[in-house]
This record gives structure tokens, sequence and C-alpha cells, in this order.
């Protein structure tokens, strides 16, 4: 069984700009699922733009530091 770690992303409206709400599925195999609350659709990291994609980038960052530190730890 594969774990994932959810992650809800809501931004408030700016201008003409919408608000926006996502929840991020970060699988431990490295798989992303994106989904838009609004519509329930799912989305592609290219498609993020503003705190979206800042959010994005950042979450992904940290697992990929936690995972190296799990691995420096169990191999060391």
């Amino acid at each position: 069984m594969v774990n994932c770690e959810h992650l809800r992303y809501v931004e408030s409206p700016r201008g003409t700009r919408p608000s926006i709400d996502l929840t991020f599925k970060f699988f431990d195999d490295g798989k992303l699922v994106i989904i838009d609350n609004d519509t329930g659709n799912t989305m592609n990291p290219r498609e993020l733009s503003g705190g979206s994609y800042d959010f994005y980038v950042r979450q992904r960052l940290s697992r990929i530091k936690r995972n190296l530190t799990e691995k420096i730890a169990k191999y060391a």
C-alpha cells in the first residue's frame, strides 16, 4: 500500500482572478495528484501559477529533502 499526504491550498481572490481551492496528494512513490476542489477536475503542475505554484514547489522540495535525509540516516 502506498502512503499519501493530503495538503490543501486556498488562495483568496485578487482583482479579476477568482479564489483557488486545491488539494495536493503527494504519494511516497513520487506520484502527485492535484485536484481543483471547485470543479473536481485534476490538474497538471504546469497549469499552476502564482501562489499555488509557489506552494507546490515548496512542498515538493520539502518532500525531496525529507526523503534524502531518511536515506542518509538509513545508509550512513
